[in-house]
């Protein structure tokens, strides 16, 4: 009997936690560059970097199953375009969040390299102003 824990399965659940911080806007940023799925074309397998950016509002993606959920596409044909809008609905169904960027960036393929960036704002949500700590810094009397 093997003492190593259970194997992980791919997925499409996405499980949440609550946002410990929902009084703040705040940025998520994440990284997943091993994402796989198949040309529905042609049968070949596609690799993308994902780029996910999001503003939480009442609740967070929990990252396992956001791992298990991007390993689901493996096997799975897809179109680009298609692919990272479904994501990124799925995203927003599962954690509601105030902004959400997804940036799907496929590895060349015939020659031509795929970007697709697709966005979700929550209606009546405005980003806050941008704080320029340069200018900032250009106005302190603590710098010569």
């Amino acid at each position: 009997m093997s003492t190593l824990p259970s194997k992980a399965v791919p997925s499409k659940a996405l499980e949440t936690f609550p946002n410990p911080s929902p009084g703040r806007d705040y940025h998520i940023h994440m990284l997943i560059p091993e994402f796989t799925c198949l040309c529905p074309k042609t049968g070949q397998p596609d690799f993308a970097t994902l780029i996910l950016d999001y503003i939480p509002d009442a609740k967070c993606i929990e990252l396992k199953s956001l791992k298990l959920y991007t390993w689901s596409y493996r096997d799975e044909g897809h179109f680009h375009e298609e692919v990272t809008n479904r994501i990124l609905d799925d995203l927003v169904a599962a954690i509601q969040p105030r902004f959400m960027r997804l940036t799907a960036k496929f590895y060349v393929r015939g020659g031509i390299f795929t970007n697709v960036l697709a966005e979700h704002r929550k209606i009546g949500w405005q980003a806050q102003p941008q704080v320029d700590l340069i200018e900032f810094e250009k106005q302190s009397n603590t710098r010569d």
